[in-house]
């Protein structure tokens, strides 16, 4: 009969020594039992990660942003409009008449009657000097002086009493008999011929030419029946006459002419549209530039010894649009004279950039990145996502990382956001948007206490990350831009006979910036030359 199970067990009083050895746990219930401690400890640290360590950290209060004005800018346009004195010369040549002719008044009545006084002229060839903002022109005159008559019966009288009570009665009746009713005298004109001229813009579209004219003559003279006739006294009044006559006509001509106030009308057209700049840079939308003229601007003529030369232009609004515009640009009744200038191009472009292009940039840049980069630090912090968003004059980078301990047994880290300030800027010589004064925000101590104090080390990587590859490049969008203004503005002019119009944008300058809640607009400015030079004026 077997002892019941209490009776078979060592009395625990009993000595050590009557006591049976005990036996081991199995190795297996000592792998199962540690298995579920790891298990219940990976458990807890992803619970705790999950759970407790991530998420984000407050973000930093962001200040309210007004909408950006229309995206207007002011433009001129300002063409120096050179014409040779060389072409003004030939232009006087094909209008002036080579031939005057005409009757002067009978200088000694008391002496002729039924006098015949006439005279022609012929010009020389036309020669054209400017000096000091006056235009002249000269030309020899040549000519000849005619006056046929017969002496009046009083003169007969006198003149047979001299010669009676000189030669007597008989010798005076001889001279009677001679005829001296038919009179023809001729005498030499010899001079010249200045003209000179100090044109004006006028504000209703005409030039003012302000002529001036002078009248030499040689001291010439010729006798009539003893009568001395002084061909300079007879002939200049006679001669300012004609030219003074000649000039009020081609002034008033001037005053009436239609050709200026039309060729710029024709050309304010032309600039009224607006100027596809259709893959102008990638990542930006196709956009067109609009160009609205607003204001007809000119400066006086100057002159010198071989140019006559008006500067004239346009002011006009220049805005980006998203579609071709129809802009309506109603032409100025008047000129808006400006102080001399050299003329030039300067064309302002806004560009606006959405912030959701912005963050694609800047997410595109960050993203997957670790800090530090050279894998020195306790801590690597890798970019899993980057955001931008405006407040006031700063943006806020929100970038969401992940912290891992290189010494962590288990490799788990933490995940958390970290915000930057920084402010926009334009580097005007390298032609980039890019961020300066970088600066940890005061709610990234948070994220910072969830990843370890290690985790610092990382930031100085951070900001120089953001510094380097958080820019925009806009020289292909400038280099683009600079092509298509030029051959716009090129489009304004063109080459005709005697006509030649050079245009060259040399420069594209980006000079501001500003942002809204939904927009970075920055504004660049295309820069050049055009000139316009007249070989060639039709007859005057």
């Amino acid at each position: 009969m077997q002892r019941p199970d209490w009776q078979s067990r060592p009395h625990p009083l009993a000595p050590k020594s009557q006591q049976p050895p005990r036996r081991s746990p199995p190795l297996r219930l000592i792998l199962i039992g540690a298995a579920g401690l790891a298990a219940v400890v990976l458990i807890g640290i992803i619970i705790a990660e999950v759970f407790l360590f991530s998420g984000s950290t407050p973000a930093p209060q962001l200040a309210q942003l007004a909408p950006l004005p229309p995206a207007t800018r002011n433009s001129i346009i300002m063409a120096p409009v050179s014409i040779s004195l060389g072409a003004i010369r030939d232009a006087a040549e094909r209008a002036t008449p080579r031939n005057f002719a005409g009757k002067a008044d009978n200088p000694a009545a008391q002496v002729l009657q039924n006098a015949d006084i006439g005279w022609t002229v012929n010009r020389g060839a036309i020669a054209a000097t400017g000096s000091q903002d006056t235009l002249s022109l000269a030309t020899p005159l040549s000519g000849r002086l005619n006056v046929t008559g017969s002496l009046s019966a009083k003169a007969t009288g006198a003149l047979g009493d001299a010669i009676g009570g000189l030669l007597g009665s008989d010798a005076a009746k001889q001279i009677g008999g001679i005829n001296i009713k038919n009179l023809n005298a001729t005498a030499d004109i010899k001079g010249n011929v200045i003209i000179a001229m100090r044109p004006r813009l006028a504000a209703s579209w005409y030039v003012e030419p302000n002529f001036t004219a002078q009248v030499n003559l040689g001291d010439t003279a010729l006798t009539v029946a003893g009568a001395r006739v002084n061909v300079p006294a007879q002939m200049k009044p006679v001669i300012d006459k004609t030219v003074n006559d000649q000039l009020n006509v081609l002034s008033d001509r001037l005053r009436k002419d239609p050709t200026m106030r039309r060729s710029a009308q024709a050309q304010w057209a032309r600039a009224c549209r607006s100027v596809p700049l259709q893959g102008t840079a990638p990542g930006l939308p196709a956009v067109w530039l609009e160009i609205k003229p607003t204001r007809a601007l000119a400066a006086q003529p100057a002159i010198d010894s071989t140019t006559a030369s008006v500067t004239m232009g346009i002011e006009a609004e220049t805005r980006v649009t998203a579609a071709e515009t129809k802009p309506e640009c109603p032409f100025p009744d008047k000129i808006t004279i400006i102080p001399p200038t050299a003329g030039g191009i300067n064309v302002a472009v806004p560009i606006d950039v959405p912030f959701t292009e912005l963050n694609k940039l800047v997410d595109s840049q960050l993203s997957g990145r670790t800090f530090p980069e050279d894998g020195s630090g306790p801590v690597a912090v890798t970019v899993k996502h980057a955001t931008v968003v405006p407040s006031g004059n700063r943006l806020l980078i929100s970038l969401q990382v992940k912290g891992k301990e290189k010494e962590s047994f288990f490799g788990l880290g933490a995940e958390a956001t970290v915000h930057i300030w920084g402010r926009p800027v334009v580097d005007q010589a390298q032609q980039i948007l890019r961020l300066a004064d970088l600066q940890l925000a005061v709610e990234s101590d948070a994220a910072f206490g969830l990843l370890g104090a290690a985790a610092r080390a990382a930031v100085p990587h951070l900001q120089r990350a953001l510094l380097e590859r958080s820019v925009i490049d806009l020289k292909p969008f400038a280099d683009n831009l600079r092509e298509k203004i030029a051959s716009a503005i090129a489009e304004l002019q063109k080459n005709e006979n005697g006509i030649r119009v050079d245009t060259d944008v040399n420069n594209l300058a980006l000079t501001d910036i500003a942002f809204d809640a939904s927009v970075l607009r920055v504004i660049a400015s295309a820069e050049g030359t055009m000139t316009v030079r007249i070989n060639a004026l039709p007859g005057l």
